[in-house]
């Protein structure tokens, strides 16, 4: 693994994985009257945890986005519908605000780590 890599750690995945969140829920969002559409969404806490034990073995994670066959799920809707569309208007609007705001704070973090490695490399 690259001693760069290993410096910024999770925080580049992450934002990736956050833009890739972003365009699913975006397509849930277009898709809210489509009848019989089903709302995906990813579990961001399993996929990063997968990334952060291969960061912590001193691998580089094997991460290219979203893997629509192992890390995607349908979502399971409060209230179904009587078409069989599971998009939830209100609550993919929160999600949607929700992973704007988290992409905000890796985004932080990653701006952050990359002042302190700039800092180190000037020697201050």
């Amino acid at each position: 693994m690259e001693p760069f890599d290993k410096a910024l750690g999770v925080h580049p995945f992450s934002m990736q994985l956050r833009l890739n969140r972003a365009e699913i829920i975006a397509s849930n969002l277009a898709n809210v009257d489509t009848p019989g559409f089903k709302a995906r969404d990813v579990n961001y806490a399993e996929v990063m945890r997968d990334v952060a034990s291969g960061i912590s073995a001193g691998t580089k994670p094997r991460f290219d986005g979203v893997d629509a066959a192992t890390q995607m799920m349908y979502r399971i809707p409060n209230q179904a519908s009587a078409d069989g569309n599971t998009v939830e208007l209100n609550v993919e609007q929160a999600n949607f605000a929700a992973n704007s705001m988290d992409f905000q704070t890796s985004l932080t973090f990653l701006n952050m780590k990359i002042n302190g490695l700039h800092k180190a490399i000037k020697g201050e």
